[in-house]
């Protein structure tokens, strides 16, 4: 008589029958249960198993710094610093809306309390002084010829030292380099006498080609090596297709420029318009900028006081707008080259 089940076929040609020794490997499974022995990986404490990698000390300091970093309390903190960073200006901005007895009794801040001291009166008071007006046009006269003067020529010859070839090349990039190390305070005197030999000290132009002949080192440099990033491919199939090095530059460098130009701008215009020291030497009383202008209104603080609180606003809040109305191109230029 068989021993086999009713109901059970024959076994498979080629396959151990069930509980056959064959089926079990050896130091992985329990004899009688067939679980996992007690040193097979992940069966204990002993294995890789998730109980030991996912607990709190295993993770590395820096990885849990930096999603301490990133939690919401630290974004608060930030808020703050960045609000009581604001404080100084949002304080000149209510200083200059307040007459000035009330600035003269208290605080720029009882404004919360009392709204009724807020009044525009100061701003009219500003704008019928000829000296503050006509200093804020030389401001202007002043820092846009700079600024467009320094980006035209440094995107020139930026162009010229990173894809065209003349004698002596890399020497004359050097020296440029080398002006940059040059201080301001070591110019003043020298040009200052070269300025009133050719008749233009104490002019608007000579205040221009001053800040033009220090900003160009730096436009030079910075343009030079954003430009010798781009791929010379691209370069050469735009001169198999005819165009010249002007159209190169036009149509080719300086859209992709865009980023590295824009920042320039931004560099050269905030540090024209917030200039004194040049201003202060090669400026007379009818050239004088914003800046000047505002340095002597000190010297009467008394008798002047509603005009120095919202001419210095609107001083600051003009190259804030410049630099906020071209933020995207400013962050795009500095971080370009950063990855590839």
């Amino acid at each position: 008589m068989s021993s086999r089940p009713e109901g059970a076929g024959p076994p498979k040609s080629g396959a151990p029958a069930s509980g056959s020794p064959k089926s079990r490997t050896p130091g992985l499974e329990s004899p009688e249960s067939g679980l996992p022995a007690p040193g097979a990986p992940g069966s204990g404490p002993s294995g890789p198993g998730p109980s030991e990698s996912g607990a709190p000390g295993s993770r590395p300091l820096g990885s849990r710094l930096a999603e301490w970093v990133s939690g919401g309390l630290v974004r608060v903190f930030l808020i703050v610093v960045g609000l009581f960073w604001l404080v100084p200006t949002i304080g000149l901005l209510l200083a200059s809306l307040r007459t000035p007895q009330d600035m003269a009794a208290d605080g720029w801040w009882t404004v919360f309390t009392e709204p009724s001291q807020l009044t525009f009166g100061a701003y009219e008071t500003l704008l019928e002084n000829d000296d503050i007006t006509g200093s804020l046009l030389n401001t202007v006269y002043i820092t846009v010829p700079a600024t467009v003067l320094v980006v035209v020529i440094g995107s020139l010859a930026g162009y010229a030292f990173a894809w065209m070839e003349f004698p002596g090349r890399d020497w004359w990039f050097l020296g440029v380099v080398g002006l940059l190390v040059v201080p301001v305070q070591v110019a003043l005197i020298p040009i200052a006498e070269l300025f009133g030999g050719i008749g233009i000290f104490g002019s608007l132009v000579g205040v221009v080609l001053f800040h033009v002949g220090f900003g160009l080192p730096f436009a030079v440099f910075l343009l030079r090596n954003f430009f010798a990033e781009i791929p010379k491919e691209l370069l050469e199939a735009a001169r198999l297709d005819g165009a010249g090095e002007l159209r190169l530059f036009t149509r080719v460098v300086m859209p992709l420029g865009g980023p590295a130009i824009a920042s320039l701008g931004i560099f050269q215009f905030l540090w024209v318009w917030n200039d004194m020291l040049v201003a202060l030497i090669f400026t007379d009383a009818g050239s004088q900028p914003i800046t000047v202008a505002l340095q002597t209104q000190v010297r009467q603080f008394g008798n002047n006081i509603d005009v120095l609180a919202p001419g210095a606003f609107i001083s600051m809040v003009i190259p804030l707008a410049v630099f906020f109305a071209f933020q995207r191109q400013f962050v795009s230029g500095v971080m370009a080259g950063a990855v590839k």
